[in-house]
Order: C-alpha cells, then structure tokens, then sequence
C-alpha cells in the first residue's frame, strides 16, 4: 500500500501532481521509494539532489571519501564551509536541507564484495556515481545477482555516457564490456580532467531515468547506450544486445557471487590516492630534493601532459608524456639513475613498470608527484 501525502507534500509536489503521467499516485511511488547512491561526488551530487528533490522516499549515500578543495568545481552538493568533512555527511545534510521530509542513511565505507549485499538490500534502484572500473563492475554484478536495475553513468573531459542495466529484461555492464580496459589505458578524471558542468548533464540524466523507472512511465534506457558530447551538444543512442554467453547474466553464468573487483580489473578502486611504486621503486619529495641538492646525477622524466606544464613544472626535467613513453626508451640509457614523476604518481608509476619491464634498475617514482614537490619542496609551485 502506497503511503499517504501530507498537505505540506502536495504543497511541495505540486508541479508533478499536475503532470497526468504522475499525479498523486506517482507522487506516492515516489515517497515509497528506495534508492541507493554509490558515491557523492560529481555524478552523485545531481542525482543525489534531484531525487531529493523530486521527493525520493529513502535515499542511501555510499562514500568513504572527504571534501577536498578540487571536488568544489563539479561536485555541487558540498561547499567550502564543508571542506574536510566525510561526503556522505555533507551531502545528507544537504540533502534534508532541500527536503526535510525524506529519510537520508549515509555509508561512509568503501562498497566492496564484503558488504555490498548488506548495504543494497534495503533499496529497490542502485544508481552508479562512481569513477573507477572495479566498482563499476561490482555494482553490475550486485544488480544481477539481487534482481535490481542498475543506472549507469559515465564522464571524462567534455564526454558522457548514460544508461540502465537491467539483466531482468535487458543486458548488462558485462554485456557491453565483458573485461575491463587494460590497466593505465582509460584516465581517471583525476589525471584526463572533466569540465564541471558535464557531470550535472549526465546525472541529471541519470536521475531522470530512476524516476522513470519508479513511476513505471516513457521508455528506460533499457538495451540503450546514450553517448553524449558536450563540446558539438550531441546525443547518439546506440543499441545494446543481451550476451547469451555473458558471465554474469548469460544462459550458463559463470560468476555466481561477488569476487575481488580490484584483481579482476587490475587496478585499485581508490584511484584518488597518490600513486605508489612500492617502497623499492619510491622515493618521496623530500629524498630527491636532498639528492639533488647535493649533486647527484638524475635525469628527471614528467610523464604528463604538454598542456601540465603551464601549470607547474621542474627545472630540467624532461617531457615525455606517457602515451608516448615506451616508444622514447630507445633515447634512454639504463646506466643512468632515471625519476619519474607526474601529478600524483600514478602515471609515472605505469611508466616506471614499462622501464622495469624493458629491463631497466636504477629507475625511481616520485611518490606523490610534483603535486607532493609542492607540498613539501616548493610551496612557490601551485596544486592541482
């Protein structure tokens, strides 16, 4: 039985009591509703809010994450008085400030194989925020094995992608994208960037789209993938086909329960965090200072992009962007004490194993980045 609406609710509500294909009964739906959110960040904070709005009965947030200074730029559900804060309490409070009248219950955990089950079970829709690959997948995975649609979506630079993965009637994630990308090969937004505005049009999308399926109204995009770009303002849906053989949701499944997304993917879910080498191949800001400082030889590699440098940059190192790096080994010699760096590592870890790999020794990764030569070294150089 649908719950009842206050009069205060039909006085918020009432732009979508007027609307035939809502109206009282939708208005209802929605209030009995459940939906969980995987992330509060760029994609999360339009969903988040319009679905709260929209007046979405009970709504999880999941995070593990704080307010840092660079998430401001898209990520509109925090401000700066919330700086260093936990995601999930910051946007609740937002949250029940747009709308008191709904239930917010905040995860600040990390998803993974262990819980997901748990958190899930209360919430009849889980819509993807994420920006990594293995969380991703579990999610896909989750939806499959507990019945639940899954509303995708996806941004980097001026691009987006959006759709609803519903192995009941339709394909899922693993139908598209049967393997993950190779490790290194797809940025993060992190390191390729994202224009701030693109995650308010794809999560709007997104959350369009959960309505939808809750009012049971329009045509979900369902066995669509919609591709969209910001820069020529295209959309182009692609049609997307049910994998017989698919792992997952296929005639003869072969995963029947979560499994270690990070191994399968290759890569860390946390790709926020500033990329490590390991303690053999490191060697913080501070140690190259000092080595430098006192005459060393190194030859120092920047493996980001042409366009970084404008940003910040080292005194004599050498550009070589990373998309380029294993077709300049040739020009180095592995008699020379060679560092890497990048912005926080990452790229510059992956370079550091094309090295490794080519059968290079006296190879280093400046943990951190030039963003951590910043912190520690040079607090003249801005971080970015």
């Amino acid at each position: 039985m649908l719950p009842e609406l206050t009069h205060e609710e039909i006085h918020r509500y009432s732009r979508h009591l007027l609307i035939p294909d809502v109206g009282l009964e939708g208005q209802r739906k929605l209030k009995a509703a459940s939906v969980l959110i995987v992330g509060t960040g760029g994609l999360g904070s339009p969903i988040a809010l319009y679905l709260a709005a929209a007046g979405v009965g009970r709504i999880g947030l999941v995070d593990y994450d704080v307010v840092d200074f660079s998430n401001l730029q898209r990520q509109i559900v925090h401000g700066e008085s919330r700086l260093g804060d936990l995601k999930v309490e910051s946007a609740r409070d937002r949250l029940l400030d747009l709308n008191p009248e709904i239930q917010v219950d905040i995860y600040n955990e990390f998803l993974t194989s262990d819980n997901a089950f748990e958190i899930a079970e209360p919430y009849d829709i889980i819509v993807d925020g994420t920006d990594n690959f293995p969380t991703r997948y579990l999610i896909n995975d989750l939806c499959v094995l507990t019945g639940k649609a899954n509303v995708y979506g996806s941004i980097y630079r001026f691009d987006g992608q959006a759709s609803v993965f519903d192995a009941r009637v339709g394909p899922c994630y693993r139908c598209l994208f049967p393997e993950p990308p190779p490790p290194g090969l797809v940025p993060s937004c992190a390191e390729g960037g994202v224009l701030g505005v693109l995650p308010g049009t794809i999560g709007s999308i997104q959350a369009t789209e959960t309505l939808k399926l809750i009012l049971g109204i329009g045509e979900p995009l369902i066995g669509r993938l919609l591709l969209y770009d910001a820069l020529d303002l295209s959309f182009q849906s692609v049609k997307l086909h049910k994998n017989p053989d698919c792992k997952v949701c296929g005639e003869h499944p072969e995963v029947t329960e979560l499994i270690d997304y990070e191994d399968f993917c290759g890569m860390p879910a946390r790709d926020h965090e500033e990329g490590s080498a390991g303690a053999k191949w490191d060697i913080t800001a501070v140690e190259l200072a000092d080595r430098l400082k006192a005459g060393e030889k190194l030859r120092l590699i920047d493996v980001r992009e042409p366009h970084e440098l404008e940003i910040s940059h080292l005194e004599g190192a050498e550009l070589i962007p990373l998309g380029e790096f294993a077709s300049h080994l040739s020009e180095l010699d592995s008699a020379e004490e060679i560092v890497v760096f990048c912005k926080v590592g990452t790229r510059s870890t992956r370079a550091l194993e094309i090295l490794a790999s080519a059968g290079f020794k006296k190879v280093k990764n400046l943990k951190g980045g030039i963003n951590a030569w910043a912190i520690n070294v040079d607090p003249s150089l801005p971080i970015y």
